[in-house]
């Protein structure tokens, strides 16, 4: 009798923030997880493709193109819808959308419907003021944060070397500084607005890093897929309306002796934190 894993199936599936085109996206995390899976729907909410990263000497990786073409696989033979919401680093789509091609949808938002309400699903750069209105200052701010994921690179090499867990000085930096920390705030109050305004009981986001699952003020289910960068977290839709944000290692632990899901894996120490659901430090990318 075998002790592989069941294949699971969802709902639906939401990631963000993967960045591909940066030397730090975790393209082949990415698919290691999609390979434990199947879902009806696939939804890519946005900074997907860092488009910044590689007008700035990044560089598009054999595993970037081999995540893609694994998308593509699950449309052809699984049949999983794709929906692909623009972001700010990849936001040349815009002169294009909306495009639907067969399962295929790329657009600004989409409107999720589930038993318990209508969720809207947006990527959030449009309630940052700094990437609205001064993208100049976000385009330096994404490569300040580039150089620190450099920096932390070495540092934690350090680490491993003395024998020590990772440890993320970007997470440690932001979560300090207190105009972050109310920058989410006020991030979190401007999209429940937005969720109610389009008669929405949830919305579901990403662009700032920050993986959440919680109410807001009782009434607006906030929900936050994080990034593949740091966090390694995304949403899972287990049955219709029921969702939970994944930690990407604490997820894979029952997949550790799968062997076509365990050779995508990465040998690393370096090793993020289990995702506490109402914590998160602040990033805006």
């Amino acid at each position: 009798m075998s002790n592989k894993p069941a294949k699971r199936y969802y709902e639906s599936v939401f990631l963000s923030d993967i960045h591909l085109g940066s030397r730090d996206a975790k393209a082949t995390e990415v698919i290691a997880f999609l390979k434990t899976l199947r879902c009806k729907k696939l939804i890519l909410n946005g900074d997907i493709v860092d488009g910044w990263a590689l007008k700035s000497g990044g560089k598009w990786l054999p595993e970037h193109t081999k995540l893609v073409r694994y998308i593509l696989k699950k449309m052809a033979k699984q049949g999983t819808e794709v929906i692909y919401l623009r972001g700010n680093h990849d936001d040349i789509l815009e002169r294009f959308l909306p495009l639907d091609f067969d399962n295929l949808r790329i657009d600004e938002e989409y409107i999720h419907e589930t038993p318990r309400g209508r969720y809207l699903v947006v990527h959030g750069d449009g309630f940052d003021t700094v990437t609205t209105n001064h993208k100049w200052v976000a385009r330096a701010g994404a490569l300040a944060y580039a150089l620190l994921l450099r920096i932390n690179r070495l540092y934690n090499r350090w680490r491993t070397w003395r024998g020590k867990p990772y440890f993320s000085l970007s997470k440690q930096i932001k979560s300090r500084v207190k105009s972050a920390v109310s920058f989410v705030d006020r991030y979190e109050d401007q999209l429940q607005e937005l969720a109610k305004v389009r008669g929405c009981c949830g919305i579901i986001c990403g662009h700032i890093h920050t993986p959440a699952n919680k109410m807001l003020e009782g009434e607006t289910h906030y929900l936050n897929s994080g990034d593949w960068v740091e966090s390694l977290t995304g949403i899972i839709e287990k049955e219709p309306g029921d969702f939970e944000v994944v930690d990407y290692y604490e997820y894979m632990k029952d997949f550790a002796h799968e062997t076509d899901v365990v050779t995508e894996l990465p040998v690393t120490n370096e090793k993020e934190p289990v995702f506490e659901p109402e914590s998160g430090s602040v990033l805006t990318a």
